[in-house]
């Protein structure tokens, strides 16, 4: 689907309220519909173009990622969902019509409805879900599949959806003839003019029930229980929202499914902390250590990393694991870890430990270097201590 700016698909600014998102997708969903514009390959594609933007620019949350992210928002999704709009069938755009000119497409007085699979039966769609998933550091670096168990509207196994008895209870609606849809022609000055609206004897299903199922008296859902696997993709990060589509709350009789919007929690590491996709670790040695040079194990996320610690190093220094930190979504391009060296003063001296660093504070091995006005080390410990 496209690529371009949705708000210039719909020409209006970034600040555009909802009113005007609404008026300018209306007015262009009426100029490219398909029943306008027989044939017309490029007029389709501008209509499905209309509606994805629109898709995205009316709901807030969407419209938050998108002005924050633009396209590549998409890549916050899990198995294909990302905003929804990149997926949508004509099915889809017709849904949402309902909102935009309240109860049906304007083109279904004049056009007859065309567009709409099953001859103008209405679809319905089951609610969105929303659950927490908490992740370890380590977990967030590498991805990791979640098995969730979400208590939710399920399909009714009795009647497999379909809110009837038994098969011999769903019948083909009288009124409609199971278009979902009645239309009249009237003659006027101009001709006659064709109008369409939907069946009020099965509310636009195309089909009614005679004898309701005991179980879910003929919604076609009931409450339950469902076991889903989540993957969820190395590099997310807190706050943000996958989206699984069509694992939400099942829709009446057969309808379409809502989605799973998972938000996404990273749980503190003990140790470790997270700059972006870089890791930062605080490793504290003592200035023997620092002066004489050693050698230390410090965590990563893969596990133990053992560095060098060179003679001479100062309090502040940072050291780098190259790719030892968090990798981009859907990239691979990965973070370092970052190692800030802070240097350990012993809190308390013995007689034997302070007569040996008072022989060593007038070295010139234990002052700064020339020019830089600050006190040796040893001057600021025998403060410290006094």
């Amino acid at each position: 689907m496209s690529k371009r700016d949705y708000y210039d698909v719909l020409g209006v600014a970034r600040g555009a309220d909802a009113e005007e998102i609404k008026k300018a997708y209306r007015k262009m969903a009426i100029k490219y519909h398909p029943d306008k514009n027989p044939g017309d390959k490029q007029a389709e594609e501008n209509f499905k173009e209309a509606a994805e933007a629109y898709e995205v620019l009316s709901n807030p949350e969407k419209r938050r990622r998108y002005d924050q992210f633009g396209h590549a928002a998409n890549a916050q999704s899990a198995n294909g969902g990302g905003f929804g709009g990149g997926g949508m069938n004509m099915e889809d755009i017709f849904s949402q019509f309902g909102d935009i000119f309240g109860g049906g497409s304007p083109f279904e007085g004049f056009f007859g409805g065309g567009g709409r699979q099953g001859g103008g039966r209405r679809v319905q769609r089951g609610s969105n879900l929303r659950i927490k998933v908490r992740l370890t550091l380590e977990e967030i670096a590498n991805g990791t599949e979640k098995k969730i168990k979400v208590n939710k509207q399920i399909v009714c196994k009795t009647c497999d959806g379909t809110g009837a008895k038994d098969r011999s209870s769903v019948q083909t609606c009288k009124t409609c003839g199971g278009q979902g849809a009645v239309r009249r022609v009237t003659n006027t000055i101009l001709g006659q003019m064709q109008t369409t609206s939907t069946c009020p004897t099965c509310n636009g299903e195309g089909t009614t029930i005679t004898s309701k199922c005991t179980v879910c008296h003929g919604d076609g859902v009931v409450r339950g229980e469902e076991t889903i696997s989540i993957n969820i993709p190395a590099g997310v990060s807190e706050g943000m929202q996958l989206s699984m589509s069509g694992k939400g709350n099942a829709a009446p009789r057969g309808g379409v499914p809502g989605d799973l919007i998972i938000l996404i929690e990273e749980i503190p590491h003990e140790t470790l902390k997270r700059d972006g996709n870089n890791v930062i670790y605080d490793l504290h040695v003592s200035f023997i250590d620092a002066a004489l040079g050693t050698s230390v194990e410090v965590p990563t996320i893969d596990g133990k990393a053992k560095i060098k610690i060179d003679p001479g190093t100062q309090g502040g220094k940072i050291l780098r694991l190259k790719s030892k930190g968090v990798p981009e979504v859907n990239s691979y391009h990965r973070g370092d870890q970052l190692i800030h060296v802070n240097i350990w003063t012993p809190k308390a001296l013995s007689r034997e430990e302070r007569e040996l660093l008072e022989k060593l504070q007038d070295s010139p091995n234990f002052k700064p270097s020339p020019g830089k006005n600050e006190k040796s080390f040893f001057e600021r410990m025998k403060e410290y201590f006094e």
